[in-house]
């Protein structure tokens, strides 16, 4: 048995390659007080990695890792998808990938008072709906720049200019909408 066959067999078997190792753990010299041991408590950290794949949806996440907002566009009947389709949703014909508009328009709103748990202290915090001129469906996004506790039906219709973060996430939440003015 070759040398690294060795050091991996010794390592096993001494338990050196299985996570936490413990030192100087209390026992009793009287066994008879092993009753009144405290109880051993170990805190381990826990890493999983999680294998994810973005499929079809790769390009734009790829996009807005590089602040290209893209869209796209059915090859028959032209219809235009702001959230990204492999296939047309009304004829069921392939789409191709286009870079969409930088500005758009609020359409609709709601004030989240509650969210999940990446977004609870961000609360409250606009989720909106996000029209682009040319496009056939709407996008749902964050709505930045405006007062949550204060909101308006003026909102509606007002010009926004689109904002990515600064380091990606490869989240939808990597882009985020502001008012243009």
């Amino acid at each position: 048995m070759d040398d690294k066959k060795k050091d991996i067999k010794m390592r096993v078997n001494e338990g050196l390659d299985q996570g936490t190792v413990l030192f100087n753990v209390p026992f009793p010299k009287d066994l008879q007080k092993l009753d009144e041991m405290a109880p051993i408590i170990i805190k381990q950290p826990y890493q999983i990695d999680y294998i994810h794949s973005y499929g079809q949806d790769s390009p734009f996440f790829a996009g807005l890792a590089n602040k290209v907002f893209l869209g796209t566009k059915c090859t028959k009947c032209g219809k235009v998808f702001p959230t990204p389709r492999k296939s047309c949703a009304v004829c069921g014909s392939p789409c191709e990938w286009l870079e969409m508009p930088k500005e758009a328009r609020l359409h609709s709103f709601t004030v989240c008072h509650f969210g999940s748990e990446s977004f609870l202290k961000e609360t409250p915090y606009i989720l909106a709906l996000i029209e682009f001129d040319g496009a056939d469906t709407l996008f749902l996004g964050r709505l930045v720049g405006v007062d949550p506790l204060k909101p308006s039906l003026d909102w509606i219709g007002m010009k926004l200019k689109m904002k990515f973060r600064r380091l990606s996430q490869f989240s939808p939440t990597d882009v985020y909408f502001l008012p243009a003015d």
